[in-house]
């Protein structure tokens, strides 16, 4: 939480994203029945659609701060990236009065990625799904954060209705102060204490905290079922609401830094251990233990899900790869582009799960022998650690600003047309991880949760 923090103070200062992953952009738009359009007849934008995705593609590209652009043009085939965060996701509300009401949210995949919709019966408990749903979510969503429920109406108003609950503020705190005023605030305190007491906390690792806030939202439904969805928000909760009246633009005044918290983190040196990522042996990587704080030093190299499957095509082919994986180890990041004198902007990782299924073949058939990224890691990577005696290892989400300052060199060494999934070589000092799964196959996400749920001693733990 420090590390986020800090991260989170230093990119109000330097101006730059808190979290690499700068999303795919939501936007609701409420328009006034009366509101009158000018400017679209003869121009080059003949829809609103066409006006949001040209303000989305200018805040992109603005040269004084870059954001990732994450996009693909095609989700089943070709899988290419639009280059400029394009098109936004739109949903479009008419409503009585002149004016346009805008809110928008810049949604990180590794928190969408964890969103869930059930078709319960009338019957079922919509709390006990929660409960149960949660801790199957992982800590790919970066918690802290907001969980934003849906009920009723069909599915795909139970999504929209999740979606659209996470634009409203945190007011959870206000909430237990005052206590509820109906069921659904009572739903809604219920909730919250329950998924704390699940013992989950920050990044997964096992805390008091996992969720800051729970939004419900409801809709009439069919006697017959219950639909309920529910998507999480990670602890970036980046959204921008302002009203257009006609009279000109609107402007967002920046919060002051006097509301951030006197928290500053540093390497600690005392307490962490020195990796020489130039010399790393796979006997020293054996030696580390799930809990262990490192910090690196050295040159490590990238890769994600693109990266990943063209190097498994490559290899079933009998193909060289463009670099060479031998005792190295491998981040799992897509970095922002620098602006100014940086030499990379964000760059914190990616959920670590997504890549599972290549860790095999990556460890029995490169030479890598270390991987870092966040969550956790699931059975099938587990096994391939623990039959290769490597080790996962877990940086922080949400503190990509704070990481890339560790980034004293980057370049691009493979796959450059992949964009912000190329395999770059970073030359990193200091980086901070934590050894998240060693060579035994013990994962502190497992460790850690189990470990605070039974001191919160709310939930009985399952063992097993």
């Amino acid at each position: 939480m420090a590390q986020i923090l800090t991260n989170s103070r230093m990119c109000a200062e330097g101006h730059r994203p808190i979290c690499q992953d700068t999303g795919i952009i939501n936007v609701f738009l409420k328009i006034g029945m009366d509101v009158r359009w000018e400017g679209f007849t003869g121009s080059n934008l003949p829809s609103l659609a066409d006006a949001v995705n040209a303000g989305v593609r200018r805040g992109y590209l603005d040269p004084d701060n870059l954001l990732r652009a994450s996009i693909l043009a095609d989700p089943i085939f070709d899988r290419k990236n639009t280059m400029d965060n394009t098109p936004a996701v739109i949903h479009m509300e008419l409503v009585p009065g002149d004016k346009l009401d805008v809110t928008v949210a810049a949604k990180g995949g590794g928190s969408e990625n964890k969103s869930k919709l059930q078709m319960l019966n009338p019957s079922d408990s919509i709390v006990d799904w929660v409960l149960k749903t949660v801790p199957t979510m992982g800590a790919g969503w970066c918690p802290p954060g907001m969980l934003g429920i849906g009920v009723g109406g069909t599915a795909e108003k139970a999504v929209l209705m999740a979606k659209e609950s996470l634009m409203d503020d945190i007011d959870m705190y206000e909430l237990l102060a005052r206590g509820p005023a109906n069921k659904l605030e009572a739903l809604r305190i219920e909730l919250y204490e329950k998924v704390n007491a699940l013992g989950i906390g920050a990044q997964g690792l096992g805390g008091l905290t996992t969720v800051l806030d729970i939004k419900i939202k409801t809709f009439p439904t069919h006697a017959a079922g219950l639909p309920v969805a529910m998507i999480p928000n990670c602890a970036a909760t980046r959204h921008a609401h302002f009203v257009l009246d006609g009279s000109g633009p609107a402007y967002l005044t920046p919060p002051s830094l006097d509301l951030w918290p006197d928290v500053t983190w540093a390497p600690d040196y005392n307490k962490s251990k020195r990796v020489d990522l130039n010399t790393l042996t796979p006997a020293e990587v054996a030696s580390w233990k799930p809990g262990d704080t490192l910090l690196l030093n050295g040159k490590m190299l990238t890769g994600r899900d693109a990266a990943h499957k063209r190097i498994q095509g490559m290899l079933a082919r009998g193909e060289a790869l463009p670099v060479d994986f031998t005792n190295r180890v491998i981040y799992y990041v897509g970095p922002v582009d620098p602006v100014r004198d940086e030499v990379v902007g964000p760059a914190g990782p990616t959920t670590a799960t997504r890549m599972d299924g290549f860790t095999e073949m990556m460890l029995a058939q490169t030479g890598l022998i270390s991987m870092i990224g966040k969550a956790e890691r699931g059975p099938v990577a587990i096994e391939a650690i623990k039959k290769h005696k490597s080790a996962y290892l877990m940086a922080v989400g949400g503190a990509a600003y704070l990481v890339a300052k560790a980034i004293k060199d980057a370049k691009v060494v493979g796959f450059a047309d992949l964009g912000m999934e190329a395999i770059y070589e970073f030359d990193v000092k200091d980086m901070p991880v934590t050894v998240a799964v060693d060579s035994l196959g013990t994962s502190v996400h497992t460790t850690g949760p189990r470990e605070w749920q039974a001191r919160i001693g709310k939930i009985p733990v399952v063992v097993g």
